[in-house]
């Protein structure tokens, strides 16, 4: 942008656009990125600590993603589910040969375009199971206080926060919600009657609550014991986040399904539903589909950020660098007193602000925009957390820089902070 604009990163800033109110109505507008970096159309630079909610794991500026998505438009866009293309039949052959438990591999993988298409797809294919091998009566979902799924009926009516839902309501029936880690509430719920259990590793809207490795063995236990089919919702947490492949194996949960997404694509829209034999053994033809999922170009991709991620060198990395965001974040800890503690796990972290419930969430609001003021871009979870999220590509230099943003910004929330 070559004007007195370019000079303003105010410019950058709309507050009319022709998108529903549904979003906010302040929009800032980028134009390019490049490692971990975003610029926006005023020139101005941000040290990305969100990676587009936890989507652009490999950064920005890829030029072997890029290539590769050229070459495959020039070739083939779309077929829909009618027939197949050699792309996701590499990647669904990829995907189905790991498993975050080795006792259950999985058998097939339905690609979607979104994370609540893969949680609507899990939830369906889970009450089918259900179906077929117990008949009626046996459908019930349950799910988890403070959860988030997704935004279109089934998955809202897995996701416990009235203000999602409420006035969507009524919603898909034969829902129960149970406090997250809570073994005892659990043993008592959970029965026959329910076809699944779907819950997230880390609750990526929920304050980036962390399960406990007690809780998924019960868990996972209770599911085997009572045929109901455990849905690992890994949308946010999948494909490297916590530093392995699935965050279910950070604390040895055992699903049935899993949903992956955010990461998936490569900046595409893609996701994907594990399933195994036992559940793809029970479908036919109708039970389920989609027009876009698994089209040849995002699948591509995808390909290139599976043999990416899946390196065991690169995975290696990121719990380094895991490590080194843990120990700055609980430098800043011990430093200022608005930090009530720290959340999350690998690199998806939080930090939980000490103030009074009715202020909390204006709290996070403020180190959110000055943050962006000072050219660093994080997000919230919940009302009371900030939450970092940057692509798995960062360096310690890049941390420290992203830090020592958050490090002043806290300094100023200190004297407004509760007791912690």
């Amino acid at each position: 942008m070559k004007s007195k604009e370019a000079k303003n990163a105010k410019s950058a800033v709309i507050t009319s656009s022709p998108f529903p109110n549904n979003y906010a109505q302040e929009f800032l507008t980028f134009d390019r990125g490049h490692g971990v970096y975003l610029a926006d159309v005023s020139g101005k630079k941000y040290l990305d600590f969100g990676a587009g909610i936890a989507v652009n794991a490999l950064g920005y500026g890829r030029k072997d993603l890029a290539r590769i998505a050229a070459r495959q438009m020039r070739k083939i866009v779309h077929i829909s589910n009618l027939y197949t293309t050699e792309p996701a039949i590499r990647l669904g052959t990829m995907m189905t040969a790991t498993t975050p438990c080795a006792s259950k591999p999985f058998s097939a993988v339905h690609f979607g375009n979104s994370g609540t298409e893969a949680n609507e797809a899990a939830i369906k294919y889970a009450r089918l199971y259900a179906y077929e091998t117990r008949g009626p009566g046996h459908a019930k979902i349950l799910s988890f206080d403070n959860a988030f799924h997704g935004r279109t009926l089934g998955a809202l009516a897995v996701t416990p926060n009235p203000a999602y839902k409420t006035k969507f309501e009524p919603l898909m029936p034969g829902v129960a919600h149970a406090p997250f880690n809570d073994i005892e509430t659990l043993e008592k719920t959970l029965s026959s009657e329910f076809a699944a259990v779907i819950v997230e590793v880390v609750q990526g809207e929920g304050g980036l609550s962390v399960m406990t490795r007690e809780f998924a063995d019960a868990l996972s236990t209770l599911c085997e014991k009572h045929d109901v089919v455990l849905i690992a919702d890994e949308i946010q947490t999948g494909i490297g986040r916590t530093g392995t492949l699935y965050a279910s194996e950070m604390v040895s949960l055992r699903p049935d399904i899993v949903t992956l997404s955010k990461p998936l694509g490569g900046g595409l829209p893609l996701s994907a539903t594990l399933i195994p034999e036992k559940i793809n053994t029970l479908l036919k033809p109708g039970d389920h589909g989609t027009t876009f999922g698994g089209g040849p170009v995002t699948t591509a991709v995808s390909a290139r950020v599976w043999e990416v991620i899946t390196n065991p060198a690169f995975l290696e990395r990121v719990r380094a660098t895991a490590d080194h965001l843990d120990t700055r974040l609980r430098e800043i800890s011990a430093a200022h007193r608005c930090v009530a503690g720290l959340r999350g796990a690998g690199l998806l972290r939080g930090i939980e602000l000490a103030y009074p419930s009715d202020t909390a969430s204006e709290a996070v609001g403020t180190v959110m925009s000055r943050a962006r003021s000072h050219g660093l871009l994080v997000l919230r979870s919940g009302k009371n957390v900030v939450r970092i999220a940057p692509p798995l590509v960062i360096t310690a230099a890049e941390i420290d820089a992203g830090i020592a943003i958050l490090d002043s910004i806290l300094g100023g929330l200190d004297e407004g902070a509760v007791e912690r």
